[in-house]
């Protein structure tokens, strides 16, 4: 009897199961060659007195020291590192956020900059300061803040002032009032609505809900130059924007962008696009938060799926370099990138014993400096660096074409661990698909059963400490019916 194989291809929901595509890759990262592990998050600090919606790392570039924030709707924290707990270092009086923004952050310097849309852009030096404050009476109370070459720069500066960009003084976050020589200035976008987020670096993209502009430095007497890339398309959702390698991607009106400067490109389309619509709870879009893996090379964004009365419980997982897609169910309320100090043997007892820290003493956890993707769920921060999730990853529909055929063996291929396997057979295309219980294979990596139909799909569940889900054999033959 000849044995087939199915090898883990491309997660394409947006696309029919006959194209071969595989049809669920829940809970796995996406890899070159088949699906990795997903981990849980993992409680990393103490609770703080509120609930956090952002969670940053700010490094002093003279002293390479690691300080950690997060931010609240009433407070801005910082993490301390001897006992994990986050301690209220707001400015006196504390702050109001608005319940649909969140605390957005930026490094210039040794100074981090931190807005929220709602009080005057706040300031705390690396390394010396003890409370956040305002950064300057002139500074604006903008939604969003980033660099641009040598100025700090923000958007949405007001709610009467939603299209305006405006910029600090040359090499001086503190200087806002403009002068002939300062560079200190504003611009207002006519075109493309509210600003919804700005990313920065060598150049700056301005997301409006209707257009993206790139902000170029062109000197005195415009100091920038703004060109429209692109009209029509903009930006759905400001939270969903994150910047990485100096490619910005984003959520659009109709799916997931990514943008270099020059070229605005659908990286979801006819994949995932029509996926994620259909799943997201679009009245509580302003859920989402999007952030980077680096370790994996993984864009990933948290949304509130339909059905969730709002919580935020589901991943969308995209590899830009190989350019894949996978979803993960979640329990963090939102995603992050930060970074952590460095600890000493001792200040690891915060975490339990040596039999019981849930990430390994070689982990990027505890060395300190290290980008880290990590989340918040409630009032504590949290690292995905639990155990495995239970992944799922499922075929497209397997048949002989023109008749009816029986399945009856399967050997899932797992690097480095087992797996159990499920299987779903209809007789039409328009039948529901229904998978039976899932069967652990047995000693030499087979599952056996008999099901007969026209289309078949096989799911498999890696178990143990395994790496790599690369596909699956099977055994099929022509069956009669009667």
């Amino acid at each position: 009897m000849a044995t087939s194989r199915v090898s883990f291809g491309e997660w394409l929901p947006d696309q029919p199961g006959l194209t071969g595509t595989v049809k669920e890759a829940l809970n796995v990262s996406p890899q070159a060659v088949g699906y990795g592990p997903m981990r849980s998050p993992v409680d990393y600090s103490q609770a703080a007195s509120e609930s956090i919606n952002n969670v940053v790392a700010g490094r002093n570039p003279a002293t390479g020291l690691t300080e950690v924030f997060a931010g609240g709707a009433t407070k801005l924290f910082k993490l301390d590192s001897g006992d994990l707990s986050l301690d209220d270092v707001s400015k006196a009086g504390g702050y109001t956020t608005p319940a649909e923004q969140k605390w957005r952050f930026t490094q210039f310097g040794d100074v981090l900059i931190a807005a929220n849309g709602d009080e005057i852009l706040q300031y705390w030096l690396l390394g010396t300061s003890t409370a956040w404050t305002d950064l300057d009476a002139a500074a604006p109370t903008a939604k969003y803040v980033t660099v641009v070459r040598d100025f700090v720069v923000t958007g949405y500066t007001s709610s009467t002032d939603s299209q305006k960009v405006q910029w600090s003084a040359i090499n001086n976050e503190s200087e806002w009032t403009p002068t002939a020589t300062n560079q200190a200035d504003f611009q207002v976008i006519p075109d493309g609505g509210a600003v919804q987020a700005i990313t920065g670096g060598e150049f700056g993209l301005v997301l409006m809900e209707k257009s993206i502009y790139r902000m170029s430095y062109v000197g005195t007497p415009a100091i920038f130059q703004f060109d429209n890339i692109s009209r029509n398309l903009g930006c759905f959702e400001p939270n969903s924007v994150v910047q990485y390698q100096g490619v910005t991607y984003f959520l659009g009106d109709d799916g997931f962008y990514a943008c270099n400067g020059t070229q605005v490109v659908g990286i979801g389309t006819e994949k995932v696009d029509r996926y994620f619509f259909g799943d997201l709870d679009e009245a509580y879009s302003y859920k989402i938060s999007a952030t980077v893996d680096p370790i994996k090379n993984l864009i990933i964004w948290a949304y509130p799926s339909s059905g969730s009365n709002g919580n935020v419980d589901s991943l969308m997982i995209y590899n830009f370099e190989i350019q894949r897609w996978t979803h993960a169910e979640t329990t963090a309320d939102f995603v992050a990138q930060s970074a952590t100090p460095a600890y000493t043997l001792e200040a690891l007892d915060v975490f339990g014993t040596l039999d019981s820290l849930t990430s390994s003493l070689d982990s990027r956890i505890w060395t300190g400096g290290k980008s880290q993707f990590v989340g918040g769920n409630g009032a504590k921060i949290v690292t995905f660096s639990g155990v495995n999730l239970t992944g799922t990853i499922n075929t497209g529909d397997i048949e002989i074409p023109g008749s009816y055929s029986m399945l009856n063996m399967s050997r899932p291929l797992v690097d480095n661990g087992g797996a159990s396997v499920a299987y779903a057979s209809r007789n039409r295309l328009a039948d529901a698909v229904t998978f039976s219980a899932y069967s652990a294979a047995d000693s030499e990596g087979r599952a056996a059963f008999r099901t007969t139909g026209r289309y078949h799909r096989l799911s498999i569940q890696p178990s143990g400490s395994w790496t790599t889900a690369i596909g699956i054999d099977y055994e099929i033959v022509p069956a009669g019916v009667r």
